[in-house]
């Protein structure tokens, strides 16, 4: 009803205008005739001239009619150069503040459930930089106004910033525009006024502030590369710290744009990925499947067997796996595209200059254009009384420790319960072992929506794993994890401790601290992936904000592209769409948002749902538990905000998602693709359906059942 009233009242204002030609008064001949009338009026009442002209401005303002710039020349005809710069300065802003306001009320709200996505991009660069934005917008007077006050209405501008910037930045044009009023008998049209000179004059002016922020940028870095010498020449173009999946891909791009390249590396080539992390983990949960398939094969119509399982042949076969995948990362491989690799420990001596000891005891210096920091990240383990005489084991420590085991740990805690904890945690049940997970929050994938968290409890429940969320371990004692929840200890004994609470950057011994290159959880970059030196950037793990190795992967384009050709132009990072998977048995995917994001952001959202239980493919392989779930925006756009799929191959099902998020594909056209049958990508097809279905237009059936009617005769 507020909305409405708003919406009555502009359309009264404007139909009073148009329906009493109130415009007639607001042309350069009726302004000249006016002011001549009402001069006499303003000397007997002064007061109530200004006021009443004043609330008039603010009406033509608010409901962006044609006439400001002409009243503005009024005001300086009736009240001279001070007092009519003085009126129009705040009738101005106060119109335009409530023309803003305006459209803030009635339009933003659906805007932003209709585009919240896109628009998170534009709402961060207005927080960053608003109020130059809106300032140069101001100085420039051929940018209509009231399409900046209906503009910025809709973005998330403070309206206080909005008032004093508005204000400031139109005092200037105010004063040109009152000053040439105090002749305006002499004035003929408004184009002698804003004149070709005049708005080239005030255009300048407009990007003064962004010429100023240059200027300060070109400052910044000097002052950052204060006291460091710069070399004359150098000994490569580019030097990566790292060979994980951000280093590679950077040394890669290098090389094959033809840059000297220089890739240090003090361990596995690969990274965790390759030698601890996606690799092994994914192998082990191959087979874990495949004994859990046949503990219970009489779900496929077949005699149920106890699986036998050599555990230390079983994760040879893992680390064969990773064997079979290393030579792609390799010394070898890289050598051949042109990359200079050295094992060893990188130092970065000053913003040009990295230092390499060498794994064979020599020492190196190499001058470089550009440095990218690729270092990953690390394990995190907490510091529990009594944890460091456990035998912990973490993601990086426990293959070897498993490869010298004759059979699965009988007994074992896993502290954590996010991708890792889980996945680890059905894997190990699924192979033999008695397993207690212990989470501190209380769901496990904190990230994840409630329906999603609750679904990961139970499969892992259903594999035998004891779920224990809310529960925050205290202490070790021995071969026993204590744990308290609600002021109640309880007692977890284990043969293995598996620390997976997590992962933190690499960020000590390169030399960051002395160089004075901002750090927090991770290494501070700017959106173009730079430090506070332009030429040293970060990708991947250690730069964050996702530790993905696809999104190292991504990253290290952005990175290394900018630190190549910076000087000529720079990209930035973009991350609207990331996906992301669990590897449970259902897999579980997400790209975008998911409802508990939506709620916390304030975006409203449309929920579809399809289960797999109404899926001829998942009923044939007996895989019918899980569920498509789609966002899209309230009111009936098809526009995808998020989708999280749970289902077997919900990791490569969510591909089509990530790519009609990327190139602005709705539901309708995935539901006008023909999905091939049977198959398990007709889920995603059959939740367009669902949506589609729940957006019919009832009016026109109701018209198309006539017609059938009349046609039966």
């Amino acid at each position: 009803m507020k909305k409405l009233a708003i919406l009555a009242a502009l359309a009264a204002i404007i139909a009073a205008y148009f329906g009493l030609d109130l415009g007639q008064y607001l042309t350069l001949a009726g302004i000249k005739a006016g002011v001549a009338e009402w001069e006499a009026f303003y000397a007997a009442h002064p007061a109530a001239v200004i006021a009443g002209f004043f609330a008039v401005y603010v009406a033509v303002t608010a409901a962006s009619l044609p006439g400001a710039a002409l009243m503005t020349l009024a005001a300086g005809a009736l009240f001279g150069v001070m007092t009519g710069t003085i009126i129009v300065s705040f009738a101005s802003t106060l119109g335009a503040t409530l023309a803003f306001l305006s459209s803030r009320y009635v339009l933003r709200d659906s805007i932003e459930a209709r585009f919240g996505e896109r628009l998170k991009a534009i709402n961060a660069g207005v927080e960053r930089d608003g109020a130059f934005y809106l300032f140069t917008l101001r100085m420039i007077p051929a940018f209509p106004f009231f399409v900046v006050n209906l503009v910025m209405g809709l973005t998330r501008i403070h309206t206080s910033t909005y008032m004093w910037v508005s204000q400031a930045g139109m005092l200037l044009g105010t004063v040109v525009y009152v000053n040439a009023g105090t002749q305006l008998a002499r004035i003929e049209s408004l184009s002698g006024i804003a004149s070709p000179g005049v708005l080239g004059s005030f255009v300048l002016l407009g990007i003064a502030p962004w010429l100023a922020r240059l200027v300060i940028g070109a400052l910044q870095r000097r002052k950052a590369y204060a006291g460091f010498k710069r070399p004359r020449k150098f000994d490569r173009n580019m030097v990566v710290i790292g060979a994980g999946a951000a280093g590679l891909v950077s040394a890669y791009i290098a090389a094959t744009v033809k840059a000297k390249v220089t890739l240090v590396e003090a361990k596995d080539m690969g990274g965790d990925c390759l030698n601890t992390g996606c690799v092994p983990s994914k192998a082990l949960i191959k087979s874990a499947k495949v004994a859990s398939m046949m503990r219970h094969a009489d779900t496929y119509g077949l005699a149920p067997v106890e699986p036998e399982v050599p555990f230390k042949a079983m994760i040879a076969r893992v680390l064969a796996a990773v064997k079979a995948i290393e030579p792609n990362d390799s010394v070898e491989r890289y050598t051949g595209l042109g990359v200079d690799v050295v094992k060893g420990y990188a130092t970065i001596i000053d913003p040009w200059t990295v230092e390499i000891a060498g794994n064979d005891g020599t020492t190196q210096r190499l001058t470089t254009r550009s440095i990218v920091i690729a270092s990953g990240a690390e394990p995190v383990v907490p510091p529990i009384p009594g944890i460091e005489g456990s035998g912990y084991l973490t993601s990086e420590t426990m293959w070897a420790a498993f490869a010298e085991m004759d059979a699965a740990p009988a007994c074992v805690a896993v502290l954590g319960g996010g991708p890792i904890g889980c996945e680890l945690s059905q894997a190990l049940a699924r192979l033999g072992s008695k397993v207690t997970l212990v989470e501190m929050a209380d769901a496990l994938l904190g990230r994840e929506d409630a329906d999603v968290s609750a679904l990961a409890k139970a499969v892992l429940e259903a594999d035998g794993v004891q779920v224990l969320t809310g529960h925050k371990a205290v202490r070790i004692e021995g071969r026993t994890l204590i744990a308290e929840r609600a002021g109640a200890e309880v007692e977890v004994p284990f043969d293995t401790l598996i620390v997976a609470v997590g992962r933190r950057a690499r960020m000590t011994g390169f030399g960051l601290e002395a160089l004075g290159v901002d750090t927090a959880s991770t290494i501070v970059t700017d959106e173009f992936l730079a430090t506070k030196f332009p030429n040293i950037v970060a990708a991947g793990d250690v730069a964050g904000p996702y530790q993905f190795t696809h999104t190292a992967s991504h990253q290290a384009w952005y990175a290394s592209v900018n630190a190549l050709f910076g000087q000529l132009r720079r990209f930035k990072a973009d991350y609207r769409v990331i996906p992301a998977v669990t590897f449970l048995d259902p897999e579980f995917a997400r790209v975008g948002l998911n409802e508990r994001e939506a709620e916390e952001q304030g975006i409203a959202v449309e929920v579809t749902r399809y289960e797999l239980d109404d899926l001829d493919r998942a009923i044939a392989e007996s895989e019918t538990k899980g569920f498509v779930k789609v966002l899209t925006p309230a009111g009936g756009k098809d526009t995808i905000l998020g989708a999280t799929i749970i289902g077997a191959h919900a990791g490569e099902l969510i591909a089509e998602y990530v790519l009609a998020m990327k190139h602005g594909i709705g539901l309708g056209k995935i539901l006008g693709t023909i999905h091939a049958y049977p198959t398990f990508a007709e889920a995603n097809k059959y939740a367009a359906g669902k949506w589609k279905k729940a957006h019919k237009p009832e009016g026109l059936l109701k018209w198309v059942e006539r017609y059938h009617d009349w046609r039966r005769g």
